[in-house]
């Protein structure tokens, strides 16, 4: 599970670099948002090389990278994205306004594992010293509320009011805060790539 997410995250920055290369020519709020992307796609690229130990972990590094992640989720993204707004080399699907409801949740759920990513940066990482209370088998132990079917599916705590089909509420923020910062950066990623997967034009 762990290194089929961090697999996304990277995938997520490879994107996001590709992207860089087409945002050529965008102006207005296409281009706002194709910039806000790319903060937060390097923001992934700095996250993910901590959370797979290939950089020292600092706390304060997470920390200040869940505020950019934050800064540019919830409102502050569906905000990016009025209607029709596709012109030029957008790379928004129309699907976004005709399922506007589940982008919302989507942009509000990045919004929430953000802000419980900036809690859990004292927390290390699940393998490293100060891992979250919640402990490696908790995070990663194949729970409904780690797992990608889980979250994005029928029945978990990660799902809001009927995004699904559930009528489940958000996970606690105070209860993710707990948890080792890899388990929130993964949810993170997990968010970004279903976003991803459902309203962005994969490029070829």
């Amino acid at each position: 599970m762990k290194f089929r997410v961090m697999t996304i995250a990277g995938a997520l920055v490879l994107g996001g670099a590709a992207a860089a290369l087409a945002h050529g020519g965008a102006t207005g709020i296409v281009k706002e948002r194709m910039d806000a992307m790319d903060a937060m796609g390097d923001v992934m690229k700095s996250l993910t090389t901590i959370m797979r130990g290939e950089t020292d972990y600092d706390a304060e590094t997470v920390r200040k990278g869940a505020g950019v992640i934050r800064s540019h989720s919830g409102e502050a993204l569906t905000k990016l994205f009025p209607e029709h707004s596709i012109e030029g080399p957008s790379e928004a699907k129309p699907e976004i306004w005709s399922n506007w409801q589940e982008f919302e949740t989507l942009a509000d759920q990045l919004d929430l594992f953000a802000a419980a990513l900036g809690k859990a940066a004292d927390n290390g990482l699940a393998h490293g010293a100060g891992a979250g209370a919640m402990g490696q088998e908790s995070m990663m132990g194949g729970s409904a509320m780690m797992s990608e079917g889980g979250m994005m599916g029928g029945g978990s705590m990660m799902t809001q009011g009927g995004m699904m089909g559930t009528e489940t509420p958000m996970a606690d923020p105070e209860m993710l805060a707990q948890m080792p910062a890899d388990g929130i950066f993964n949810m993170v990623a997990q968010t970004c790539s279903a976003c991803h997967s459902k309203f962005r034009v994969e490029k070829k």
